[in-house]
């Protein structure tokens, strides 16, 4: 007697099968299914999907139907190729939306990462570059969009934008897409936004620098700045990150910049083996003037990098994936982040590689994983 398929399943339903009809051995869910349970378990090419299926082809068959036996890698490599990326992406958002629930003050960091073995040089395409978007809180993907170059984020966030539900939440973005554009339709959308700042905004920078570094002792203790202080040591290294707002309303640009309200800099003052250094960031934000909230997402940002890039390196071998024909690259990616949720959402306080090897160990462990 078969038990019930994982809800996950019921999300991916809406995906037509690119096959011929009338001549498929294998149920494109299956198939599906099959992917991420692999990939959950530490599976990073067809090959080892392949493998994890046979392997598993008892257990998967309670509550599967396979009804020729498991696929070969070559099947699962075809089918998830010529799967139409957008509407595979689209099932994740179905389903991300069905198991997160972001909250009013959630901060939303932005980021992209390139897929760096995605190139074919046979068909002169390079290598695609993934902008996705983090749920700081919840340490959860909540959407990603493919570009063909890193120089195309402006281009994708906005798109991505338009796929989330961001009001009350803070939209945090590095320099790349501080734009006016950007920032208008964040407002737009109910969120708020910290935005960086380097050369690409070269007039509004220099604006913003000057108001800091002309402040004197006396400014930064008024009411018009508010600051804000974090120490981190460990591992031979202090840090002291200090952080200064204060209102934007003497900006010559502030018109240009829907729901511009505050200015900020963060100064970090590291000493590392006798060494010190200072480092200056700074950010426009349509927050109000507290130098904690700035703080929080600020440091918020990087939790994109370290809880999802790094792991999707490290964990995932991403950037070791030679994966390249087709829709295969943004697919796998998306299995990708539909793996790192699910074992996040598993409450065992271990580390997601720890994780990934119980799953491919133990199937019970695994079912609960595929039931978050």
């Amino acid at each position: 007697m078969k038990t019930q398929q994982p809800d996950i399943a019921s999300h991916f339903e809406s995906l037509k099968d690119p096959r011929v009809e009338g001549k498929n051995q294998h149920l494109l869910i299956d198939i599906i299914i099959i992917a991420i349970c692999a990939v959950v378990s530490g599976a990073s090419g067809w090959e080892q999907i392949e493998i994890f299926g046979k392997a598993k082809q008892e257990w998967l068959s309670t509550f599967l139907e396979l009804p020729n036996g498991m696929p070969g890698h070559d099947t699962f490599r075809r089918v998830i190729s010529r799967l139409n990326s957008k509407i595979f992406q689209e099932c994740f958002l179905s389903w991300v939306h069905s198991i997160v629930k972001v909250v009013d003050g959630e901060v939303i960091p932005i980021d992209g990462k390139t897929l760096r073995r995605s190139y074919d040089t046979g068909s002169g395409k390079s290598a695609i570059h993934m902008v996705s978007a983090w749920a700081a809180k919840n340490r959860l993907v909540l959407g990603q969009v493919k570009t063909e170059e890193k120089s195309n984020e402006i281009t994708a966030i906005p798109e991505l934008l338009k796929l989330l539900e961001i009001k009350g939440c803070i939209v945090t973005i590095d320099a790349m897409g501080c734009q006016k554009k950007i920032a208008a339709q964040i407002i737009q959308q109910g969120g708020d936004y910290v935005l960086g700042l380097k050369g690409n905004q070269g007039s509004l920078l220099e604006a913003v620098e000057t108001v800091f570094s002309q402040a004197d002792v006396a400014t930064f203790n008024s009411e018009t700045f508010d600051f804000y202080q974090m120490e981190n040591k460990g591992h031979g290294r202090h840090e002291i990150r200090s952080y200064y707002t204060t209102d934007a309303a003497e900006l010559p640009m502030l018109s240009q910049w829907k729901g511009l309200r505050t200015i900020g800099v963060v100064v970090s003052e590291r000493t590392e083996k006798n060494k010190k250094s200072t480092e200056c960031r700074y950010y426009i934000s349509s927050q109000e003037n507290k130098a904690e909230l700035f703080a929080k997402a600020v440091r918020s940002h990087w939790g994109i990098e370290n809880s999802l890039h790094y792991v999707l390196d490290v964990t995932f071998r991403e950037d070791e994936c030679r994966i390249r024909k087709g829709d295969a690259p943004e697919n796998f990616a998306v299995l990708r982040h539909i793996a790192r949720n699910l074992l996040q959402r598993e409450k065992t306080k271990m580390s997601i590689k720890q994780k990934q090897f119980r799953a491919a160990c133990n199937n019970a462990f695994l079912a609960n994983v595929l039931a978050g």
